[in-house]
């Protein structure tokens, strides 16, 4: 102790040390708890159906661990080729929307219009509305009798008896209204990019030299890879397990991966399966979100 420092100050601070150092568990202990609560334990339950080693099961007796379920899906089945097939569509709705959604937060983010952030809330107002009337309309739009085929028919591109059946009940519908409602949350982490984009950075490319296309490609464009990058991940994760919207405009060639586990689920009563596969694309988003992450950062310390 210094020989200037009073009496009964030492005891003082190391009891509001001691103090500090509850603060910490304390704060943390709340979201933790939550965590495990409501998505540790329900996947450790997931992943004791998929092994057959839950005795809740709804078919009563003994259930011995087995990896029957994980060999038989991995071993070329028709539910992994199912995956497949939505990873390729998630991929396709997940590009479609950052090539629609980047114009618009480009000129957002960098026109110097004064009303921006008007124009953003009027972009993301969709999400006022409810997510399923949102699709349900797209039923009436599509449909055989909707609003594209009823002007087919009154500019007699198409006749009353043969209406374009392939808008709805498909594949092609399910990625366009799966790209519809996405685009406006798409564009938010990409205008977040660009407008936090230093505007020095452009006006020392048109001062070298370059043109206005050089200075995005080579300025604007590689700077504002993370929130593209961040925002095909919002479309891409939610996507390829969706089930909603191909339940109500895929029909059997829109039939998707997150379809196939509510069946095993609800209608199958496969539990066993149905967790495999919750499981496995689980592990495959938690991957492809860790490699992502890597990747941003390998980029953002490159750029500094």
């Amino acid at each position: 102790m210094a020989a200037d420092e009073p009496a009964g100050v030492a005891p003082q601070i190391r009891a509001r040390r001691a103090r500090l150092d509850l603060t910490t568990p304390g704060l943390l202990g709340l979201p933790l708890g939550w965590l495990v609560v409501f998505f540790l334990i329900p996947i450790s339950i997931v992943g004791a159906y998929s092994v057959d080693a839950l005795y809740l099961s709804i078919y009563p007796g003994a259930h011995p661990v087995t990896l029957d379920a994980w060999r038989d899906f991995l071993g070329g089945s028709e539910d992994l080729r199912l995956f497949w097939k939505s990873v390729k569509m998630s991929l396709i709705v997940s590009g479609l929307c950052v090539l629609l959604a980047y114009p618009v937060a480009y000129y957002l983010a960098l026109s110097g219009t004064k009303r921006k952030y008007v124009l953003l809330l009027v972009l993301i107002a969709p999400f006022l509305t409810s997510y399923l009337l949102r699709v349900l309309a797209w039923k009436v739009i599509l449909g055989s009798q909707g609003v594209v085929n009823s002007f087919l028919f009154w500019t007699g591109l198409r006749s009353p008896d043969d209406p374009v059946s392939q808008l709805l009940y498909s594949r092609f519908a399910v990625m366009l209204v799966l790209a519809y409602v996405w685009i406006p949350f798409v564009a938010l982490p990409i205008f977040v990019s660009l407008d936090s984009l230093d505007r020095r950075l452009l006006e020392a490319a048109s001062d070298l030299g370059a043109s206005r296309w050089q200075a995005f490609w080579r300025v604007t464009l590689p700077l504002s890879i993370p929130g593209v990058v961040a925002a095909f991940l919002f479309v891409f994760i939610p996507t390829v397990g969706e089930f909603v919207t191909p339940s109500l405009v895929g029909g059997n060639s829109g039939y998707m991966y997150g379809n196939d586990i509510a069946d095993l689920f609800n209608m199958s009563l496969d539990w066993e399966t149905g967790s495999v596969l919750a499981l496995f694309l689980l592990g495959v988003v938690a991957v492809l979100t860790a490699v992502f992450a890597r990747f941003l950062q390998v980029r953002q310390v490159a750029a500094g």
